[in-house]
């Protein structure tokens, strides 16, 4: 059974809000398994540009599936992220028979067994791969060269820590920083 955690912010959660929300998100109880008892976390939130924002995440022990949207209309935002969801349950469960075929293995999936969307298949392969070598600095210079080149993320050696790290330009216009454990 699927339990749906509703939040708002900027914004009242009325009974019918809430009652649409879990229409719509119990949907994708189909893709669960009973014993995975996934939980749902909804967060509604509202701007003064009238815009609003849905986003849904739902953690499983092989995967994290979030989708969030943004729409002037709540209840359009709410489909929408619903379909999301289940494009990544599809294209997660492909990965996983192509993986099982292949003689992988990915064992105790949470997710029921559903028809795999096979057009996910092609917008999943890589196309080009890029060999680089790692040159050590600090976070601040390797925000420097990310955008001198002109990327959405930069991968550098840290060189504090030694270990490979990556900073990342955020939709907020602000930078992140991934650190990896050694």
């Amino acid at each position: 059974m699927l339990t749906i955690n509703v939040r708002g912010e900027n914004i009242e959660v009325t009974s019918s809000i809430r009652e649409y929300v879990e229409k719509r998100i119990s949907k994708m109880e189909k893709y669960f398994s009973d014993e995975s008892n996934p939980i749902a976390h909804v967060n509604l939130k509202t701007y003064p540009s009238k815009g609003t924002k849905v986003e849904v995440t739902i953690p499983l022990p092989y995967i994290t599936l979030r989708a969030e949207e943004l729409n002037d209309d709540l209840y359009a935002g709410i489909d929408l992220v619903v379909d999301k969801l289940e494009r990544q349950v599809k294209k997660f469960k492909t990965r996983v028979n192509r993986k099982s075929r292949e003689g992988g293995s990915l064992k105790d999936i949470p997710l029921n067994d559903i028809t795999p969307d096979d057009t996910d298949e092609d917008k999943s392969q890589i196309v080009r791969t890029k060999r680089l070598s790692l040159k050590p600095m600090d976070a601040e210079e390797a925000v420097l060269q990310m955008e001198m080149l002109g990327h959405e993320f930069f991968i550098f050696e840290d060189s504090e820590t030694n270990g490979a790290s990556i900073v990342y330009k955020r939709n907020d216009g602000k930078y992140g920083l991934i650190e990896t454990n050694e």
